[in-house]
């Protein structure tokens, strides 16, 4: 047990440095998440899995706060609701509980964090889709080399790592970074 602790900590270690060497993506998703939010936009958040609960911590942190009082920031995770993953799960099949979401609920001026590790989840790729087309600006979250979904996204955030759970860790460092400062220019918008 001792080693597989200590391997799967320097795993960590070794994920978070190479972000640490790459981060340039961060800051422009930052600003487009800062501007959605100060425009008067939706940020509306999907993943499934883990990136479910990622999208849930995320709406969080932007509804309520992450470290300042400022005013809250719209922001939804659409793995929440499920009398409505459930109807449309159903109804219209697992692939389209997200595009069904972003088609009810998204406008232009809103944005989509597409969350997925392998970058290619069929339900999120979706939406993604419906989400360029509604005219939302689209940022993706995505494992080393990105997947399917990436060209259907203005901005993304590639962890830098193939191992789902190293790529979760990596995603919500980043959403934790990004979360600050779209909370800085929001507070100093007042």
């Amino acid at each position: 047990m001792e080693q597989k602790i200590l391997s799967a900590i320097k795993q960590h270690q070794a994920a978070a440095a190479a972000l640490a060497a790459d981060h340039a993506s961060i800051k422009p998703i930052a600003q487009l998440m800062a501007k959605t939010a100060l425009s008067g936009g939706t940020i509306l958040i999907c993943g499934n899995g883990g990136s479910a609960a990622d999208s849930q911590h995320i709406a969080g942190e932007f509804v309520g706060r992450f470290k300042k009082e400022r005013r809250a920031i719209a922001a939804i995770a659409l793995s929440t609701d499920t009398s409505i993953l459930t109807c449309l799960g159903n109804d219209y099949g697992f692939d389209k509980v997200f595009e069904r979401q972003v088609e009810a609920l998204g406008r232009r001026g809103d944005l989509l964090l597409a969350i997925s590790t392998s970058g290619s989840s069929p339900n999120v790729l979706k939406a993604a889709v419906k989400a360029r087309e509604t005219g939302m600006a689209v940022v993706g979250f995505f494992g080393a080399g990105g997947g399917a979904i990436l060209q259907h996204c203005d901005l993304a955030f590639l962890a830098p790592e193939t191992d789902t759970p190293r790529v979760q860790e990596m995603h919500i460092l980043a959403a934790h970074i990004i979360c600050g400062l779209v909370e800085d220019e929001v507070a100093a918008a007042g």
